[in-house]
């Protein structure tokens, strides 16, 4: 067999393989003979460069940078699905249908709500083309050398009867067995844990190196067809046809006849949610026949034809075994009621939010009492009741702590603030490895080799008191620290380092001013262009500048008033850190726009609605999200929202196309 006999024959039988592992469950080989036949294919095709193909099992593995997510409109529509939280909604909705319909024997395709990231596959000649994630419905970013990598998606289809182009929906998702690995690798590498298994998948779709997607454990579930003579006629059948094209559609999936038996599906799964290897928020309930669905339509937002049926938010009762105090970075003190453990959701809880001082009042929550711990997709659970049947006569009042837990400072409260705050700035320890925390994190500086644990362990050593000492830290200072070796020092020294290069903008968020997030410090960048612009500036200049308001202004001037600030700001200047913009950058290449005011919406047909935006912002002109009577004009693209042109018309604010608004340019 020659080489590239050899090539196709590898790729066919590692795809066979790659189905039979990651689809079905069902593995012929060891892993490590997968190995070794894909390290064979590895090396034929790099042998034979004019064999590249994209859909290569080789691709699995990763290796392409996208260094910008293109913006893409989707072709077919992704909405958005209308939520039901009862049974009488469910039935109200059946109702609704059978009146359109005029018909009463409507059936329904009941599939799990999964908690993940909304994709939408595209096939071309049974070649997977193109993955674009769901964005606002109408265009989303293409993340296609991410999805690559996920070994649930078939790159190649089974079967030769798919149709000749067609999208599919799905979710990818993180099963949680792989994201407790994932956290406990973070742990051991002293980095922070991710938060929870949908947010952590839908952040690997935008990680800029495809590599790192291919090493997380990503699965990917397909439930909706989408596109022209798909050659199915009910919902059902089309994903039985998805499973026989290679599509791992999760047996879950059924066909009910009426609604008694959706109601016993939902009952079934409320119950065993807990027992799936992935988590689930509800059921999916869809009308099965396509013609009714073409027949029920759409809604400006959801399909009439489709409901979510949320599950309710887990309860559980327990004790409240005693009320602590926690310090942010910024001061703010948050009580958490520790309770006795229980199982909530899966999971055993021992924590949950109390908020603040007005909530603890509001429930009358003491420690002693039994209460009512929910957890409904937040990721701390929260107390929402007392049962006041069990509290004993000598229980008391929860009185406010007045003084920090951590410095003994008296507590300030300042008029229409909810929370109490520590003053002790610069004295008080998490509000110091706090800022640290913020300065060092992916955001801001993204410091690599530098996290939460080590941040607490600088401190604890009398290495570092803020942000500006860690561009004054030696490898001989951090390699004694625990679980430090000496390449681990080194990066953490060379991250320190490259940190420098971190543009302004950047660095704004990263000092860390309150009320001053990623999107508030790049406008103060471009407005100001310098922190020395910035310091000087007062509340009404600062209240100018395009959507800072009066409660922004004033907590950039009390941060630039502060001595310990200015000193701290004039060290990272003269170790190199960029407190300005470089010339030319973000500058308007006109004022054509000057004092204008654009709100663009829908689909365009020659530029992207973010390439639109940013020609308005290169000439001068604000971009916002909502009309009002500020409104200059509305550009207004397909499939625009039917609000937005009312809103308009209403306020006489001007409605130009994209044409149009190319005309201006000229």
């Amino acid at each position: 067999m020659d080489a590239i006999q050899k090539i196709k024959a590898l790729r066919e039988e590692l795809s066979k393989h790659n189905y039979l592992y990651y689809v079905l469950d069902t593995p012929e080989i060891s892993d490590y003979e997968f190995d070794m036949k894909l390290r064979e294919l590895q090396q034929l095709e790099a042998a034979h460069p004019e064999m590249y193909d994209p859909n290569s099992p080789t691709v699995r593995v990763g290796g392409a940078v996208t260094k910008k997510f293109e913006t893409v409109a989707h072709e077919h529509r992704m909405y958005s699905l209308d939520n039901s939280y009862s049974r009488e909604d469910l039935e109200d909705w059946e109702k609704r249908i059978e009146r359109v319909l005029g018909a009463a024997n409507v059936s329904f395709t009941c599939e799990l709500k999964y908690d993940g990231a909304s994709i939408s596959l595209t096939y071309e000649n049974g070649e997977l083309v193109r993955a674009v994630t769901r964005g606002d419905g109408m265009q989303g970013d293409d993340v296609t050398n991410n999805v690559r990598t996920i070994r649930s998606v078939p790159l190649t289809l089974k079967g030769g009867d798919h149709p000749e182009r067609f999208d599919i929906r799905g979710e990818i998702i993180l099963p949680l067995e792989g994201f407790a690995k994932m956290n406990a690798e973070r742990i051991a590498e002293g980095e922070d844990p991710y938060m929870n298994p949908r947010n952590t998948a839908s952040g690997s779709l935008k990680l800029q190196d495809s590599s790192e997607v291919a090493k997380r454990p990503l699965e990917c579930f397909l439930y909706n067809l989408a596109g022209n003579n798909l050659g199915v006629t009910t919902q059902y059948e089309g994903l039985e046809k998805a499973r026989e094209w290679g599509f791992k559609v999760p047996e879950a999936a059924t066909h009910c006849k009426n609604l008694k038996e959706v109601l016993a599906y939902v009952d079934h799964w409320e119950q065993h949610r807990h027992e799936l290897p992935y988590e689930i928020d509800g059921v999916v309930v869809k009308v099965n026949d396509l013609n009714q669905q073409e027949e029920l339509g759409y809604t400006a937002k959801s399909p009439r034809w489709a409901m979510a049926y949320k599950f309710k938010a887990e309860q559980a009762a327990t004790i409240l075994e005693h009320i602590s105090y926690q310090v942010g970075r910024t001061g703010a003190i948050t009580p958490v009621a520790n309770l006795k453990p229980v199982l909530l959701a899966g999971t055993t809880v021992k924590r949950a939010s109390l908020h603040n001082a007005d909530q603890i009042q509001k429930l009358d929550v003491r420690e002693g009492d039994t209460v009512y711990v929910e957890k409904g997709g937040e990721i701390i659970p929260k107390i929402t009741g007392v049962d006041f049947s069990k509290r004993s006569k000598e229980m008391l009042p929860t009185n406010y702590i007045s003084e920090c837990p951590e410095c003994g400072t008296a507590l300030v409260r300042k008029e229409g603030e909810a929370q109490h705050y520590c003053p002790n700035t610069y004295g008080c320890p998490p509000q110091i490895t706090g800022r640290i925390q913020h300065f060092i994190s992916r955001k801001a500086m993204d410091i690599e080799g530098l996290g939460g644990e080590t941040v607490e362990l600088l401190f604890k050593e009398g290495l570092i008191e803020n942000y500006a000492d860690l561009y004054e830290l030696t490898k001989e200072q951090v390699i004694p620290l625990e679980r430090m070796a000496e390449k681990s020092a080194e990066n953490l020294i060379m991250g320190i380092a490259n940190s420098r290069e971190i543009p302004f903008e950047r660095v704004l968020f990263a000092l860390g001013i309150r009320f001053v997030g990623e999107t508030v410090a790049k406008k103060l960048a471009r407005n100001f262009r310098t922190v020395d612009a910035l310091a000087k500036a007062d509340v009404a200049q600062l209240v100018a500048v395009d959507e800072i308001g009066i409660k922004i202004a004033e907590s950039v001037v009390e941060f630039f008033k502060n001595e310990k600030n200015i000193e701290i700001v004039e060290r990272l200047r003269n170790y190199g850190v960029k407190l300005e913009m470089p010339e030319g950058e973000g500058v308007p290449s006109s004022e054509r726009f000057k004092g204008m005011n654009f709100v663009v919406s829908g689909v365009f047909a020659e530029i992207s609605r973010n390439d639109l935006k940013k020609l308005i912002e290169d000439n001068g002109g604000k971009v916002a999200s909502s009309i009002s009577s500020k409104t200059t004009y509305l550009v207004a693209g397909d499939k625009m929202g039917p609000s937005k042109r009312e809103k308009a018309e209403k306020l006489d604010v001007p409605i130009i196309s994209e044409e149009e608004f190319m005309n201006m340019l000229e």
